[in-house]
């Protein structure tokens, strides 16, 4: 086999040993009677395959945390340094959903594009157009370009959303696999606090809107160039080889390189024996067989998009994007009367949230998927009404209202918030994985901005009281939904959680 010329040599990643962080699988029965080849590999090489495609999620938590603090800049008449300052809520509207709405459009363009392109060019367009939609919102002479900019940088959230999950899935160990997928989440909560940090320090700037979404555009460039250097998904490969879109052997080749770039020089000689493991596990589960769109919605593909669209629903609709993008306006409602003053609260809860991902990382893989998300859904229905119950009855007793907030921020973090974009990027079998995640984050996306949009005039019909409730009705069947749907993932690998889970 000819050197890849991207392949690090043994020298540069060191002896293998403890040292190098050297990891030794566990031998397992694969579906088809064989025996698992130990699954080796360095946490130092494992680092950069989740890195970058995890700035994607860095970049989409900035972009909710900078626009909160933008919003509050651009309105300014002596702080916002343009004449067209005087804007109204529709406009305000379009700028903190113009990234949504151009997520849905990414959405959409990841459903017919990202088997042909692949996981990693997928990825290296996100970049792309999150450094071009972050320059045009910044520079926008007038309204129009900023929306546009907006736009653009939204369709770079669809597509890395769609991507990072599946790159990270893909090519992670299985043993780690859930760590790394969740803690995608901690970096996308990680952006959030440097967006607020970002803009309370530049809220009081003349201009400042315009640095909070230039600032964007170094992590965009470190995006697009590290997926550069990355190699492609091994099992994306092998997929275009079983179903004939290429030379089988060419492709188990550059699956074999891909894979020990990947892996390290822990993998030894290994490489080789989990491609073709691979191979004939995807043979054995049937992904010679190119999907259609009917059959994304019938047999073993409808349950993984129930399973993967439910979560990602209910990880919406109960409540949580309003929490994100109207933060200021709750709080204020709650006696922050100075928005410099929400702000710098919406840091601390960004702070919270990153210690509760953290703690869900830690431990998914130890205590699994199911656990985490019936313990964390169940405090958020509790939350949820202890909400209403404040807004309606309890309104002398702030008290209330704060611990029910911590509770819901910290529940929805140890469950719904990295849960959810983990077994999405578990659940779908490889020939769906593509169409099956466009679907689901399409669905997601949808939701937010679904949720985000009609906030503001439900809770001026029915008030804050009563739509809490309604959440916490939702919640509770969501948590229906993952007792009786949602199955465990945890420890296996993805070939066969698409044969025992569907």
């Amino acid at each position: 086999m000819a050197p890849d010329p991207e392949q690090p040599t043994l020298s540069s990643l060191g002896k293998v040993g403890k040292s190098s962080g050297e990891i030794g699988g566990v031998e397992e029965p694969l579906l088809n009677g064989g025996i698992h080849t130990s699954e080796n590999y360095s946490l130092v090489s494992a680092i950069f395959p989740f890195l970058f495609p995890a700035l994607g999620g860095l970049l989409y938590g900035y972009d909710i945390g900078s626009t909160s603090c933008a919003t509050i800049s651009i309105k300014s008449a002596t702080l916002s340094g343009i004449s067209w300052y005087n804007l109204n809520s529709v406009d305000i509207g379009l700028i903190t959903s113009g990234s949504l709405y151009g997520a849905l459009i990414g959405s959409v363009l990841a459903f017919n594009i990202a088997d042909f392109l692949g996981r990693r060019r997928e990825l290296i367009l996100a970049a792309f157009l999150y450094l071009v939609g972050a320059l045009v919102t910044a520079l926008a002479p007038v309204f129009a370009v900023m929306v546009i900019g907006r736009f653009v940088f939204g369709i770079g959230i669809g597509l890395a959303m769609h991507a990072a999950p599946m790159y990270i899935a893909e090519t992670a160990p299985s043993h780690i696999r859930g760590q790394l997928i969740s803690l995608k989440e901690f970096f996308i909560v990680l952006g959030m606090v440097g967006g607020y940090g970002i803009g309370s320090l530049l809220v009081d700037t003349v201009a400042g809107w315009r640095y909070m979404y230039v600032a964007s555009t170094p992590l965009a460039v470190i995006m697009g160039i590290g997926m550069w250097w990355l190699p492609a998904s091994p099992r994306w490969l092998l997929l275009r080889a079983i179903q004939g879109k290429g030379s089988m052997q060419e492709l188990r080749e550059t699956a074999i390189c891909c894979l020990c770039r990947l892996r390290g020089a822990a993998i030894g000689d290994t490489a080789p024996a989990e491609v073709d493991e691979i191979l004939a596990e995807l043979a054995v589960v049937g992904e010679e067989k190119e999907v259609t769109l009917a059959e994304v919605f019938r047999g073993k593909c409808l349950k993984a998009l129930t399973i993967g669209a439910g979560l990602v629903l209910f990880q919406q609709i109960t409540g949580q994007p309003s929490v994100l993008y109207y933060a200021a306006s709750i709080l204020q409602s709650a006696g922050f009367s100075a928005a410099s003053d929400a702000t710098r609260v919406s840091i601390l809860i960004g702070l919270f949230k990153l210690i509760m991902t953290g703690t869900a990382v830690l431990v998914v893989d130890r205590l699994g998927r199911r656990p985490l998300l019936l313990g964390g859904v169940s405090g958020m229905v509790i939350s949820l009404f202890l909400l209403g119950s404040y807004y309606i009855f309890l309104d002398n007793a702030p008290v209330v209202a704060v611990a029910a907030l911590l509770l819901y921020v910290g529940c929805y973090q140890l469950s719904f918030g990295p849960i959810g974009w983990l077994m999405i990027s578990e659940i779908f079998p490889l020939r769906l994985r593509g169409r099956g995640l466009g679907i689901a984050v399409l669905v997601n996306f949808g939701a937010n901005a679904l949720v985000t949009f009609t906030f503001s005039p439900l809770k001026a019909l029915l008030g804050a009281g009563i739509l809490f409730y309604a959440f916490g009705v939702i919640a509770v069947v969501s948590l229906l939904f993952i007792f009786f749907i949602v199955p465990e993932t945890k420890g296996l690998t993805l070939e066969e959680i698409e044969a025992k889970c569907l």
